[in-house]
């Protein structure tokens, strides 16, 4: 009988994720050596070869795919036993681990994490920030335990719980701002700047406009919303951007912010989780309190807004 040990399951994920043995090792925070030992000795308890080793990177042989596809679904059921331990407890105590977008992640956070540590002491709270399919990913792994996205997600494996809608802006160059809104028509013959592909929000923008989005641009695409906004202030274009980001991006760029007449484009902010997961009731308790967290947020942007008009924003009529 092969003696196979969850360590060295956690060992050959590793490799299998980076290509490296160099970066697995420090992902598992032990030697080099010592995780290419205890490969090799699976190797050979096994009698065939999990990788195939290359002068730069590290390929999985049609075995190890396979054998790497069962030993995530062990890892990922030996994981949810301790969260199925964690459930039977009183409340949500140990880390917590979250995924959200970036086009979410710092404007929401602070407030979310702020919260969270007052109505749940025990937790300690791990954040990771990546684009969607990669979060989905994660999730399915077992890498995470709820994450913030997008909806809909559309994965039968994950339950949804939506949490607030918000509407996208218009960004324009400060001399911009007396001009009419323009339609998503006129939207579709102006220089739009966009975040590069693999960004849902991108894909949601394009959408709106009209645009498809398999048509050659010759815009240069920005990795962040900050990058467009400053892109917009230096008159190269014009931008949408989502409403929680407009106090943070706009407040160090000459632009002006214009709201859209209805019907206005927006999106549905949620969280997700496995549905499997024994955390389902813990992680709806969650949710609550970033949707409370997002509506708090909102008001106070609302209130600087009553307080004193945006750069430039335009009242449309309804």
């Amino acid at each position: 009988m092969i003696n196979i040990t969850f360590k060295q399951l956690r060992y050959v994920d590793a490799l299998a994720r980076h290509g490296h043995f160099g970066r697995a090792a420090e992902a598992c925070a032990i030697s080099q050596p010592a995780l290419s030992m205890q490969i090799r000795e699976l190797e050979e308890g096994l009698g065939t070869l999990l990788f195939e080793r290359g002068a730069r990177q590290v390929r999985l042989t049609s075995f190890g795919e396979a054998f790497v596809t069962r030993s995530r679904d062990i890892l990922r059921a030996v994981d949810e036993l301790g969260d199925l331990a964690r459930a039977a407890r009183a409340g949500l105590v140990g880390r917590l681990r979250i995924g959200i977008i970036p086009t979410v992640a710092p404007y929401l956070l602070p407030a979310v994490i702020g919260d969270l540590a007052r109505s749940h002491g025990g937790l300690e709270i791990s954040v990771r920030e990546t684009q969607t399919p990669r979060l989905i990913q994660e999730l399915t792994d077992g890498k995470l335990d709820t994450a913030i996205v997008a909806l809909p997600v559309s994965e039968p494996s994950m339950a949804e719980v939506a949490l607030f809608r918000e509407d996208f802006v218009l960004v324009r160059p400060a001399a911009d701002a007396g001009e009419p809104v323009p339609s998503p028509e006129v939207l579709r013959e102006m220089r739009l700047l966009l975040l590069e592909e693999g960004h849902c929000f991108r894909d949601q923008a394009l959408s709106f406009c009209g645009v498809n989005a398999a048509r050659p641009r010759e815009l240069l695409d920005g990795s962040t919303l900050s990058t467009l906004v400053q892109m917009v202030g230096a008159g190269v274009g014009v931008t949408l951007i989502p409403d929680m980001a407009v106090a943070v991006e706009t407040r160090s760029a000459p632009v002006a912010v214009a709201r859209f007449g209805e019907p206005r484009p927006s999106r549905t902010i949620g969280m997700i989780w496995r549905a499997t997961s024994p955390l389902a009731r813990q992680l709806g308790e969650i949710a609550a309190v970033v949707r409370q967290s997002a509506e708090t947020m909102r008001r106070i942007h609302a209130g600087l807004r009553d307080a004193g008009p945006e750069q430039g924003s335009l009242t449309t009529a309804p």
